[in-house]
């Protein structure tokens, strides 16, 4: 098994049976005013693009349930102009990605979809909700675990680094406004494929 899967296992596994209470979706309109907070205190402007994660089930019922969320989403783009496409990375896990400059109507499709999936009963299978970030340069992410039921920051670097002094920068600024996670061992990083620019590439 290589550190992806790892990591991805310990997110989706790990965390559930030490999870520190239930996820909310809610949580995630938390989000909208730490876009605000991200650029006004710390620089960071809105990446365009949030995604969804969760491991899949071989039903029939959770097939219905992605191809509901994918048509609402996709009827939504003629009103919010926020774009959806459905992909599944190189470990199998998929992927709602949305694209919009609008911060607002990433949050507020995110959180369809993680309801969506979690009213047809398969809440268990959300794994994260991520939502990028960009300032000179440097990419982050704030990333709510739905088995730790918080966020936690993500700052990537070339090589497979993290740049550890921004994500505690970010830490100190959030928390409070955001739910963060304050075990740094559940900071798990979601590192793209080589070559890509996003965790969900």
């Amino acid at each position: 098994m290589g550190i992806l899967d790892t990591i991805r296992s310990l997110l989706g596994t790990s965390a559930e049976y030490d999870a520190t209470r239930d996820a909310d979706p809610e949580d995630l309109f938390g989000m909208s005013t730490a876009y605000m907070t991200m650029e006004a205190d710390l620089g960071f402007e809105n990446g365009d693009a949030a995604a969804l994660c969760f491991s899949n089930v071989d039903s029939r019922s959770f097939e219905e349930t992605v191809t509901e969320v994918e048509a609402i989403l996709e009827a939504g783009e003629v009103e919010t102009g926020t774009s959806a496409r459905f992909t599944t990375d190189s470990q199998g896990y998929r992927w709602v990605v949305l694209e919009d400059s609008h911060p607002e109507d990433l949050v507020t499709s995110i959180h369809f979809a993680a309801d969506t999936f979690i009213e047809e009963g398969f809440g268990s299978r959300l794994l994260a909700a991520v939502f990028a970030f960009r300032k000179d340069g440097q990419r982050a992410y704030w990333i709510y675990s739905f088995r730790r039921g918080s966020y936690y920051p993500f700052a990537p670097q070339s090589g497979r680094e993290r740049n550890s002094q921004v994500e505690f920068k970010l830490q100190s600024v959030l928390d409070g406004e955001l739910d963060v996670e304050s075990d740094t061992e559940y900071w798990y990083p979601l590192w793209p494929d080589r070559g890509k620019t996003h965790p969900w590439d």
